[in-house]
């Protein structure tokens, strides 16, 4: 199916869109909801990991954090030597969108927040990371969103106009920043919702989008 005079090209975040993001739940499993509580209300581990999306160093990072707060030492380093089992599983709808998407011509294009250690990692454990026609991965431009300067790269850099753009993410403020430079947007709430959304773009017929 040709590209719709409507959307050029479909950009897609990665974690809790085409793979499950989800530390509290690894972390719930692995020591407790209790201490799990505990340790994300005394130390910022999401800052940390921001950092990380910036081009901070992951192993440096953890370890400085975990040297900082020797009490949680063991827990922080679970961040680094676990980080696969964060990051996971895949969402296997969302990999076979995309999938339907490139094989119908569809350009689709990755704009996440990512360390480059983190992505180098989740490459090796999912193979549909490679498939990407262009990747715009935080941690190599030093810049996250929804920061404005991260989508005026892509903006930039990807051949296509705002407008012509279709971007699902599954957080708000990153789709508010989107919306805000002209790009077409899906708050990302489950594959079967966005599945649907290009259905009615005319990107994909029912069946590809199953």
């Amino acid at each position: 199916m040709p590209v719709t005079a409507t959307i050029h090209a479909v950009v897609f975040d990665i974690g809790n869109v085409l793979l499950e993001w989800q530390p509290e739940r690894f972390y719930d499993a692995a020591i407790g909801k209790e201490r799990r509580r505990a340790m994300f209300a005394a130390i910022d581990l999401h800052g940390m990991n921001d950092g990380v999306d910036r081009g901070d160093h992951f192993g440096d990072a953890v370890a400085a954090l975990a040297g900082r707060h020797p009490d949680w030492r063991a827990e922080i380093t679970m961040w680094h030597d676990n980080w696969a089992d964060m990051a996971a599983p895949e969402i296997p709808h969302s990999v076979r969108l995309l999938r339907a998407l490139r094989a119908d011509g569809v350009p689709c294009i990755a704009l996440s927040n990512f360390g480059i250690q983190t992505f180098e990692i989740a490459q090796k454990r999912y193979p549909f990371l490679h498939e990407f026609d262009q990747r715009y991965i935080s941690g190599h431009m030093g810049v996250i969103k929804p920061d404005p300067e991260i989508y005026r790269r892509l903006e930039e850099g990807c051949g296509f106009a705002p407008g012509k753009l279709l971007f699902a993410d599954d957080r708000i403020d990153n789709i508010r920043a989107a919306s805000t430079r002209g790009w077409q947007t899906h708050l990302f709430d489950g594959p079967a919702g966005f599945a649907g959304r290009l259905v009615g773009e005319g990107l994909l017929t029912p069946e590809q989008a199953a």
